[in-house]
């Protein structure tokens, strides 16, 4: 069963399940009233502007405040880490970030941003990335299109998000070293202007995660070819693994998505949010969603959360540099 966006009596069924001890419980002096903006660095439709918007129907009537979904994208995230860099550090201003946030502080946007320009409040998901094609597609596996890729270097576009050096180009960079394939990486803002431009003829293959393209599944008009990561999806039990198709990569390599709002946030604070983001992720509406899509939820908190970011963040120079963008 691949995920329904169809919504709204979950929602409301979502909002009568919260007591008001839980509201009491979140809503304390330390969070300021007033709705929490939380900035996007993709447009509408992307894998984490689903993820807030989802989580908002429990995290809403569980913190007792509106939450409003502003998406920022460009840059590949510079957009939207400098409004929540430029932020009050109240709780009213937070971002998810993924993977790609470290990748670009290391290049593109290295000497513009740097992790301790910001409070890394809570790690919130786990999210592998997939390849997929048109229905109409010559290709039925990442096998066939790396063969294609390593007889004619070069001629096979792949689509995903972000510049050269984003998570899911050293995705594909693994696959090239893996296999001496070759092929052509073409950068979008969103998912939804991924999958446009694979359906409209502009690249061969798009890389995302599922979340975002399931309705596409739903509807046949994307086949997938494979999937980065250790296991097949639940949410797409007949998708292969890129290992069962004899392409061996990391499969550490896996999307993560956290919440950072700007820094000097008191360490309080920081835990009331990540507890409140957490709780709200046991919502029966969220883990419907998170079980359909193949998402794992991770639990840390801001000070696991702070280490995860130092280590990531080594972890994203050393793929860069084994991908020749980092010297």
């Amino acid at each position: 069963m691949i995920f329904s966006f169809t919504q709204s009596l979950r929602a409301a069924a979502a909002a009568c399940l919260v007591t008001v001890s839980a509201t009491a419980l979140y809503a304390q002096d330390s969070w300021p009233a007033g709705p929490v903006e939380v900035v996007m660095h993709t447009k509408p439709g992307g894998t984490s502007d689903i993820f807030i918007r989802t989580l908002a129907e429990s995290l809403e009537p569980a913190i007792g405040q509106t939450i409003v979904v502003q998406n920022a994208p460009g840059g590949g995230g510079a957009a939207q880490m400098a409004k929540v860099r430029s932020a009050k550090p109240d709780g009213l201003t937070l971002g998810i970030n993924t993977l790609t946030h470290f990748t670009g502080m290391a290049t593109n946007l290295k000497g513009t941003f740097a992790p301790e320009d910001f409070s890394w409040i809570a790690g919130v998901q786990v999210d592998p990335i997939l390849y997929y094609v048109r229905a109409d597609s010559p290709y039925n596996t990442m096998a066939e299109a790396v063969a294609a890729a390593k007889a004619n270097p070069g001629s096979v576009s792949i689509g995903g998000f972000g510049p050269v050096g984003s998570m899911q180009n050293l995705g594909t960079s693994m696959i090239e070293t893996a296999t001496g394939a070759k092929f052509n990486w073409i950068g979008y803002e969103s998912t939804p202007d991924i999958t446009t431009a694979l359906l409209g003829g502009h690249i061969d293959i798009a890389v995302s995660n599922l979340g975002p393209t399931a309705a596409f599944f739903e509807a046949d008009r994307i086949k997938g070819l494979g999937v980065l990561n250790d296991k097949r999806l639940t949410g797409a039990p007949d998708l292969p693994t890129l290992a069962e198709q004899g392409i061996e990569v990391d499969t550490s390599w896996v999307q993560v998505r956290g919440v950072f709002g700007p820094k000097d946030m008191p360490l309080e604070l920081q835990q009331q949010i990540a507890d409140a983001f957490h709780d709200a992720m046991k919502a029966d509406s969220y883990q419907e969603y998170a079980k359909s899509t193949g998402v794992t939820d991770s639990d840390m908190g801001p000070e696991e959360y702070a280490k995860f970011v130092e280590t990531i963040g080594a972890v994203a120079v050393t793929q860069l540099t084994a991908a020749g963008l980092l010297q």
